[in-house]
C-alpha cells in the first residue's frame, strides 16, 4: 500500500535547490577567476609541446640562411711554411726556408643546382611557419579543454553535492515517517541507499576535479588556477557560417596541413629541376693573390707576388647515367608528393565536416536539456505535490530529482562541449587563431 504522511516533512523546494547549487558554485569561484584568453597567454609561455614547436621553427630561417650562401661569394686563406734540410753528395748540405700566403675568392655567376637549392630551402622556412601555426592551434585548443573540463567538473560536484543535500533531507523525512508508524521500512532503505550512491558519486566527482585542476595547472606551469563560469543567462552563438562547404572550402586553402602539402609538392617539383640541372654548365669567377718567400739559400731567392682573376666554365659530359635517374626518381617523389596533398585535402575537409556536425549536435542538444531541465523541474513540483497528497511514494521523489539532477549536469557539460568542438571546428579547417578566444571569453562570468 501507498506511504503516506498527512503532515510529512516539508521536501526541499525548487528554489532552495537553485539556492544551494548556486552557493556551491560560488564558493568554488571564491578565488580569482582567470579568463580563457588569461590562461592561453599563461601556457603559451609555459607549454613544453609548444615551446619546442616554436624553438624549430625559429630554427628554420638559419637554415635557410645557410642554403643562401650558395650564391654568395666565397673567399680562403691559406698559408704555408717549410722548413727543408739536405745533405747531397757534392754541395753538401742545404738550407731552405720557404713561406707562401695565399687568398682565393669565388662567385658563382651560374649555377642552376644551387638556386633551386635556395628556394627548396625558402619552401621549407614556409613549411615550418605552417608547423607552428599548427601547434599554436593544437594549444589553443588544449588549454580550452582542460579549462572546461575544470568548469564542468565543477558543476558535477556542485550538482552531486546538492543531490546528496536533497536525498539527505528525504531520508530524514523517511526515518520520521517511519517513526510515526505513517510509512514503511522501505522507504528509509531506499532512501538511504541513494544516500550512499550519492555519497560514492560526490567522492568520485571531488576526484575527477582534483585531477582537472592538475591538468590546466601542468599547462601554464602554477597551481591554483580558477576558470571563469559561463554568464547567465548562457547563449551560445550560432555556427558562422552555416554551410558546411564554405568550411570545407576555406579549409582546403588555408590549413596547415594543407598548405605543407602543397609546399612540399613545390620543393619536390624543384628537385626535379635542381637533377635536371646536372647537365648544366656552371659558371664562377675565380680571383686568387699570392705571396711566395724562398729562402736565401736557393739559386733565385727572394719573394715572388701572383695574382690572378678569371672566369671558371665546368660542363659536366658523362657521370655514368646518374644525372638521367636521379630526374626519373624525382619525377617519381613528385607524384608521391601530389598524392600526399590529396591526401591531406581529403582528411581536412572529412575532419571539416564531421566537426560542424558535431558542434551542431550539440547546440541540438544543449537546446533539448534546456528543455528537458524545465520539464524534470516541472515532473519534480509534481511528484513533490503528490508525495504530499499520498499519491506518490518517496521513492518516486527521488527518482524525479535525481533526473533533474543528471540533466542540469549534462546540460552543463553540453555547453562547454559546444564551446570547445566549436573552437575545433575552426582548427578543423585552419581558421583557428588566439583572437578567437575573445568571443569565447564575452561568454563567460565577469
Amino acid at each position: 500500500m501507498p506511504a503516506a504522511s498527512p503532515h510529512p516533512a516539508r521536501p526541499l523546494r525548487p528554489t532552495r535547490l537553485a539556492l544551494a547549487l548556486g552557493l556551491v558554485l560560488a564558493l568554488t569561484g571564491a578565488a580569482r577567476a582567470e579568463s580563457l584568453k588569461d590562461v592561453y597567454e599563461a601556457a603559451r609561455g609555459y607549454d613544453a609541446t609548444y615551446l619546442a614547436a616554436k624553438a624549430l621553427a625559429d630554427s628554420a630561417q638559419y637554415k635557410f640562411a645557410q642554403s643562401e650562401s650558395l650564391l654568395r661569394p666565397s673567399a680562403a686563406f691559406n698559408a704555408t711554411a717549410q722548413a727543408l734540410r739536405a745533405n747531397a753528395p757534392g754541395t753538401g748540405n742545404l738550407e731552405q726556408n720557404n713561406t707562401a700566403l695565399e687568398l682565393t675568392g669565388r662567385q658563382p655567376l651560374f649555377n642552376r643546382a644551387n638556386a633551386k637549392a635556395v628556394e627548396q630551402s625558402r619552401k621549407a622556412l614556409e613549411a615550418a611557419g605552417t608547423d607552428l601555426q599548427a601547434a599554436e592551434q593544437d594549444l589553443i585548443v588544449r588549454v580550452a579543454q582542460a579549462y572546461f573540463d575544470v568548469l564542468g567538473a565543477q558543476n558535477a560536484l556542485a550538482t552531486t553535492q546538492a543531490n546528496k543535500a536533497f536525498i539527505s533531507e528525504q531520508l530524514a523525512s523517511a526515518k520520521r515517517n517511519f517513526e510515526v508508524g505513517t510509512a514503511t521500512i522501505t522507504d528509509t532503505r531506499e532512501a538511504q541507499a541513494r544516500f550512499d550512491l550519492a555519497t560514492a558519486q560526490e567522492i568520485a566527482a571531488d576526484n575527477d576535479l582534483r585531477a582537472k585542476k592538475i591538468a590546466l595547472d601542468q599547462l601554464v606551469g602554477r597551481s591554483g588556477v580558477e576558470p571563469r563560469g559561463l554568464a547567465v543567462p548562457v547563449v551560445l552563438p550560432a555556427v558562422n557560417p552555416p554551410v558546411v562547404d564554405e568550411w570545407v572550402m576555406r579549409a582546403d586553402g588555408q590549413h596547415p596541413a594543407v598548405r605543407k602539402a602543397t609546399l612540399a609538392l613545390e620543393a619536390a617539383r624543384l628537385e626535379t629541376e635542381k637533377a635536371q640541372a646536372g647537365h648544366l654548365p656552371t659558371v664562377d669567377a675565380v680571383a686568387s693573390l699570392s705571396s711566395r718567400r724562398i729562402g736565401p739559400d736557393t739559386q733565385i731567392p727572394g719573394t715572388t707576388n701572383t695574382a690572378s682573376l678569371g672566369v671558371q666554365l665546368t660542363l659536366p659530359l658523362f657521370a655514368g647515367y646518374s644525372i638521367q635517374n636521379r630526374v626519373k626518381e624525382t619525377l617519381v617523389l613528385e607524384e608521391k608528393s601530389r598524392n600526399d596533398l590529396e591526401s591531406a585535402r581529403r582528411g581536412v575537409a572529412q575532419n571539416t565536416r564531421v566537426a560542424f556536425f558535431g558542434v551542431q549536435s550539440l547546440q541540438a542538444q544543449v537546446k533539448a536539456l534546456e528543455a528537458a531541465e524545465s520539464s524534470s523541474q516541472l515532473a519534480l513540483e509534481a511528484t513533490q505535490l503528490g508525495y504530499k497528497v499520498g499519491v506518490r511514494v518517496n521513492l518516486d521523489v527521488l527518482n524525479a530529482q535525481t533526473q533533474l539532477f543528471t540533466t542540469r549536469r549534462d546540460l552543463a557539460k553540453a555547453r562547454y562541449d559546444t564551446l570547445v568542438n566549436s573552437l575545433r571546428l575552426r582548427q578543423a579547417s585552419g581558421a583557428l587563431t588566439p583572437e578567437d578566444l575573445d568571443g569565447v571569453n564575452q561568454l563567460l562570468a565577469p
